[in-house]
């Protein structure tokens, strides 16, 4: 199967790059903005028709989130008009598309894991234009979407990355505890759309709307402590209140996602957010030659 992966230059293309040597039924098309601008859809057609394109995993996101606040039309363009052409092409050809959603659908005030139908309303601009891009992936009669939450890696910049560099270069910082989710290991994610993306040839494909992050739930102070803890940084953490550390966009102060649809339909095991980040943070740690971390 022709399989094309955009943003394959962002954390989670990078861990899908690494996965596809394990994938022999596959043939991967990696691309990134250099190669394939999907906010063009003369091109999207092009490239669809010359590769012979049979399934699409969306990688491409705008993900500056208080940017977005003031340049909501760029985040729209990628995170919603892009998907739509990628949508269309998917639809021409009866091939199958796979996007990557957000946590920032929800208005985060539940007390409970949200599930796949509740009610989305989203407090950001990038929020917003996620909530499109789902919208316009979902006219693909064979589409999912999966929404996930809080991802890190040790491609790129990221939570994880910032966290171990002040705590190398600070005594001290202080961290939100009053925003309530889960931390998602991208190498996790990728794992999950490789498990989507084989069932779609032995015959069990599902498609819809999906929740996928780490088990467990914790705070950004609890995430940024146990980083501290893990790599023996002597960085003291200190908790505080969203309110004392305004931003652009609001986030929502409760985004724990239910996963009991993806494991029921894939098969999927999920660890647990800090067995994860462990192994993270090894990698990133103790990087071996060949390790990526651009």
């Amino acid at each position: 199967m022709n399989l094309l992966i955009t943003g394959a230059n962002g954390q989670l293309g990078n861990e899908l790059r690494r996965l596809a040597a394990g994938y022999e039924r596959q043939r991967f098309f990696f691309t990134d903005v250099e190669e394939l601008d999907i906010t063009q859809p003369g091109a999207v057609e092009a490239y669809f028709d010359r590769h012979r394109i049979q399934a699409a995993v969306n990688c491409a996101a705008y993900t500056a989130v208080d940017r977005a606040e003031t340049d909501e039309a760029a985040a729209m363009l990628i995170n919603a008009v892009a998907v739509r052409h990628l949508a269309e092409a998917c639809t021409r050809r009866h091939a199958r598309l796979i996007h990557i959603s957000t946590d920032y659908v929800f208005d985060g005030r539940a007390c409970m894991p949200y599930r796949e139908d509740h009610p989305a309303a989203p407090l950001s601009a990038y929020g917003r234009t996620k909530l499109a891009g789902e919208r316009e992936a979902l006219t693909v009669p064979q589409s999912v979407v999966i929404r996930t939450s809080w991802l890190y890696s040790a491609f790129g910049n990221n939570f994880v990355k910032t966290m171990l560099r002040l705590g190398r270069e600070r005594d001290s910082l202080e961290v939100v505890s009053d925003q309530i989710g889960t931390p998602t290991c991208a190498a996790d994610l990728a794992q999950c759309i490789m498990t989507i993306v084989e069932s779609m040839q032995d015959g069990h494909f599902t498609p819809g709307v999906f929740h996928f992050s780490g088990e467990g739930v914790c705070s950004w102070y609890d995430f940024a402590c146990q980083i501290m803890r893990l790599a023996g940084l002597p960085c003291h953490v200190q908790p505080v209140e969203s309110k004392d550390r305004p931003t652009t966009a609001i986030r929502p102060y409760y985004s724990v996602l239910n996963k009991a649809a993806v494991k029921t339909a894939y098969g999927i095991r999920i660890p647990h957010w800090q067995a994860s980040l462990e192994k993270c943070l090894r990698e990133i740690l103790y990087p071996h030659p060949e390790t990526c971390t651009r």
